[in-house]
């Protein structure tokens, strides 16, 4: 019999379906074995007690900073966010023992409750809040600091097909706005904000504001995030900042060179300030 009909991993003749989609036979796809002696208790211990930690700190990072939030029971019963974050930890904790299967599934579950797609591989930090959360993908080789808050729609996404380091690394003190797409294998600083629907595809260095697509550094003053900080729509547009500026340099070389521009009475002038507004 052909070679192409054998299981390429145990040599057992497959079947129609098997030989025409898989190679492999239905035993050796589901096999599910998972040696404990191979393991580390030590390490076992400190991821469990690292669980038990983050939960703490994932709950009280969604009190803390949410003002909507009334009570510690409503955080942990009705945030998605929430939900989320504590079903990664234990997907996470069955990744790092390289148990097949299961933390693949967790993180399924997880989807299907929340709206939220956290692969297990994904490393998070204390103190982090996902707020409202739908639609928010966190990639396999994702790396989030302390202190991050994200909010619906935010994707930290890969760039590449090799199966190498191609996810984000966000620092610590972070917040990302509503709809920002952060991609590739790039590095977030820390205390760095990031504006709703930007498209952050480079590297970003601590205290920074970025807004805008492809996402530009607007601001690097050296001031740090506050510790709860919500105001991800409190951002300057550097189109209209620019368009003023250009407003204000032809209004002094016309006033220069004694240019009059003609003006009827239906014109109205329009003047963008520094934040863009103001007719």
């Amino acid at each position: 019999m052909e070679d192409s009909l054998n299981c390429l991993s145990c040599g057992k003749t497959l079947g129609y379906k098997e030989r025409n989609h898989y190679n492999y036979c239905a035993e050796c796809m589901l096999n599910l074995e998972f040696r404990l002696e191979l393991l580390d208790r030590e390490e076992i211990d400190q991821n469990l007690q690292k669980i038990l930690n983050f939960f703490i700190s994932d709950v009280s990072a969604a009190f803390n900073k949410d003002p909507a939030a009334q009570s510690l029971l409503e955080v942990l019963t009705s945030y998605p966010g929430i939900k989320a974050i504590l079903l990664h930890r234990i997907a996470h904790f069955f990744w790092k023992l390289m148990m097949p299967f299961v933390p693949r599934y967790i993180s399924e579950i997880a989807r299907e409750l929340t709206g939220i797609e956290i692969h297990p591989g994904a490393e998070i930090g204390r103190d982090f809040f996902i707020d409202h959360g739908g639609g928010v993908v966190i990639g396999e080789t994702a790396k989030i600091g302390d202190n991050v808050t994200i909010y619906q729609g935010v994707v930290l996404g890969g760039t590449m097909m090799n199966p190498i380091k191609r996810h984000p690394t966000l620092g610590n003190n972070i917040v990302v706005g509503t709809g920002a797409k952060i991609l590739g294998p790039i590095t977030i600083g820390n205390n760095v904000k990031i504006g709703a629907n930007s498209v952050v595809v480079k590297d970003i260095p601590p205290n920074s504001v970025v807004v805008g697509v492809p996402g530009r550094i607007i601001s690097r003053d050296g001031g740090k995030i506050k510790k709860i900080d919500l105001s991800h729509g409190d951002l300057p547009d550097p189109l209209t900042i620019t368009i003023s500026s250009i407003n204000q340099r032809i209004e002094f070389l016309e006033k220069r060179f004694k240019i009059e521009p003609e003006r009827k009475e239906s014109n109205f002038e329009i003047y963008f300030g520094l934040d863009g507004g103001g007719i």
